[in-house]
């Protein structure tokens, strides 16, 4: 099976090929692009890639909660798969034209729901356990049924003290959701 996987940065590729070189049996052909932040640039990516079986948007994602009231399959680097995507407006409520996409799951990994801004998401009403994105709701609109989304725990909504990003993702390994992909996905 040809796999693309279609990220949102630099940092998420290089995580994905030297999670990829530790696979010593891949089942499938893997090509991994980076597509930019933003529904627009997942878009325009989308348009222009080769032909393929299945194309996965993998990336970090911002969880809502406090890791002590998070079960310990949503902390900081673990895989989710969302089947449910919304997209969020610049007032702090859904679009009136985003009605919520749901799709199957493809893997044996939690799933949850996300929300897709044009801009960071600081409210602090929202419930525990979404996942927080400027990408997934143009990936669900735009995809075939056998294309799906995998997140990343990056970090958790509402920030308790400022946080540099880059710093905070540099410890997580993207080995068990690479992994996931190639021994599950059929």
């Amino acid at each position: 099976m040809r796999i693309i996987i279609l990220t949102p940065m630099e940092i998420e590729r290089d995580k994905l090929l030297a999670a990829l070189a530790r696979i010593e049996n891949k089942k499938h052909k893997y090509e991994i692009f980076v597509s930019e932040i933003g529904r627009e640039s997942t878009a325009k990516s989308m348009m222009n890639l080769p032909e393929h079986d299945v194309c996965i948007l993998m990336g970090f994602g911002a969880i809502v909660g406090k890791v002590s009231n998070l079960p310990e399959s949503l902390h900081l680097g673990k895989p989710v798969e969302i089947t449910e995507a919304s997209i969020y407006g610049y007032e702090g409520g859904l679009f009136e034209n985003g009605a919520p996409i749901t799709t199957r799951a493809h893997l044996n990994l939690p799933c949850l729901h996300s929300l897709t801004s044009d801009k960071f998401v600081r409210t602090t009403d929202l419930p525990e356990k979404i996942v927080v994105n400027m990408e997934d709701y143009t990936f669900m609109y735009l995809k075939k049924p056998q294309d799906f989304i995998v997140r990343i725990i990056s970090d958790f909504l509402p920030h308790e003290t400022e946080i540099d990003f880059f710093e905070e993702v540099k410890r997580i390994d993207f080995f068990v959701a690479l992994n996931e992909i190639n021994m599950n996905l059929e």
